[in-house]
């Protein structure tokens, strides 16, 4: 049974570079059993990760309603599914990574995405450990392409206005069909204290905190330079607080 640990929060709050770093930090103890799944539309985990382009799922999906009464050599849909799925898998030593694209719009082919997410629930049932990017409204979580989740980390920055938007997601779980063991605050890019405002808006919205990372220069440095966020050096601030906050996290 494979732990999956979801990342979700708004744009710009730098959940992305928290998923690469949790990618890193698992596969600096030994861990390359890992799925990466990117399922934020607008994301670039794969430029995080060090990976070139990926072909979303988003695409193939549409390829397949294109060629639903076409399937080439007599393919089944889910075969079809299987194995665009497999060839669209990028695999590393590390870590492999599948993107999945924007979520479904009007006219959707709504059998598509039911074997979609039955193919990516036995895809990951072939992994240790399953990281998400999430999109703030956790789209292909509410359209119950991911049915499990683990650890949910809701990322926010150090402001009143970023933990509101936190606390909305966290209300958001109640809406969907998804099973969620623990989630989490996590406050990133903080310069020193929390306000006392910021840490009332977190009892007010009943959000419990995980980790308050730092303001690092070298996640700007990185980003700066087109470099990835999983060579960030181990040294750095945001890399001793990941390595403090995920040891809390999954231990045993």
């Amino acid at each position: 049974m494979s732990v999956t640990i979801a990342i979700s929060g708004k744009g710009g709050t730098g959940k992305s570079t928290i998923a690469a770093l949790v990618i890193r930090w698992l596969n600096n103890r030994g861990q390359t059993s890992v799925l990466a799944v990117d399922a934020d539309a607008n994301s670039n985990l794969n430029d995080l990760l060090g990976i070139g382009p990926v072909e979303a799922i988003g695409t193939i999906r549409e390829e397949m309603k294109e060629k639903v009464n076409n399937l080439p050599g007599g393919m089944t849909k889910q075969q079809f599914l299987e194995n665009k799925i497999h060839r669209s898998l990028v695999e590393t030593r590390n870590f492999d990574l599948v993107a999945m694209g924007r979520p479904e719009g009007p006219g959707c082919y709504c059998y598509a995405n039911n074997l979609l997410r039955d193919v990516l629930r036995n895809l990951s049932d072939n992994y240790q450990y399953v990281v998400i990017d999430n999109e703030a409204g956790m789209e292909h979580l509410s359209r119950r392409t991911t049915q499990q989740v683990d650890f949910l980390l809701i990322v926010t920055d150090p402001s009143v206005r970023g933990v509101q938007t936190a606390g909305r997601i966290s209300r958001l779980l109640k809406e969907l069909d998804t099973r969620v063991g623990h989630k989490y605050l996590v406050v990133n890019r903080a310069r020193g204290e929390l306000s006392p405002a910021v840490r009332e808006q977190m009892a007010e919205e009943g959000l419990e905190l995980l980790a308050v990372l730092p303001e690092d220069d070298a996640v700007l440095s990185q980003d700066a330079e087109g470099k990835p966020a999983y060579e960030i050096p181990a040294v750095s601030a945001i890399c001793r607080a990941m390595d403090e906050c995920l040891s809390r996290l999954l231990a045993g």
